[in-house]
């Protein structure tokens, strides 16, 4: 049995929050689960036909003057019992690809300071995430304090948040390792050098 297309769950969650278009959808998704999980306008026009074929969704198409016709989406009955049957399946287990593990594993292939570089990146990147996960957080209470939603939110944000902390807790180790073989190394070639020497 193939592995099940979570992305229409993702989309029939969007909708739980309020109808939307394929636009809209995408914009919700940048502003909200994109540090976790992102669709592109690629996988959603086609998830929202299949949905509404499946009779998951309805659509209505709405006009305004000087602009384009919308599609937007709403959940049916079906839809909702689909999204919350899901809801309570256990969590599938999802191995990520990871370019920087992938390069640090055949590491000794390059120059150590090479990869004590591609480390030190990824701490910055973490930092800028912590930042932005601050300015999300603020955002969220100034707009949605009222909202039933935002615990629920607020605890996604708390896990991207331990994740950039551990993250920079690893690059922090990484580094002072990287820095003993780099050293080792150094030592090594000069330990040559004056063999060659003599």
């Amino acid at each position: 049995m193939g592995k099940e297309n979570k992305s229409r769950y993702a989309v029939l969650g969007m909708l739980s929050l309020a109808p939307m278009s394929g636009y809209d959808l995408k914009k919700n998704i940048e502003i909200s689960t994109s540090n976790f999980w992102t669709e592109s306008y690629g996988q959603i026009y086609p998830m929202l036909k299949q949905l509404a074929e499946e009779g998951l969704t309805t659509s209505q198409i709405e006009k305004k003057e000087s602009r384009p016709e919308r599609h937007v989406y709403t959940l049916t009955d079906k839809g909702w019992q689909a999204l919350r049957a899901w809801l309570t399946e256990p969590v599938e287990y999802q191995l990520s690809r990871n370019e920087l593990l992938l390069k640090l594993f055949f590491g000794r292939q390059m120059q150590t300071p090479i990869s004590a570089e591609h480390v030190q990146k990824h701490r910055a990147l973490q930092l800028q995430v912590l930042q932005h996960f601050d300015e999300i957080e603020a955002h969220l209470q100034a707009n949605a304090a009222e909202s039933p939603d935002l615990p629920y939110w607020l605890m996604t944000l708390s896990y991207g948040r331990h994740v950039a902390h551990a993250l920079l807790a690893w690059c922090d180790e990484t580094l002072i390792t990287l820095n003993k073989l780099a050293e080792a190394e150094q030592t090594a070639l000069s330990q040559a050098g004056s063999e060659e020497a003599r």
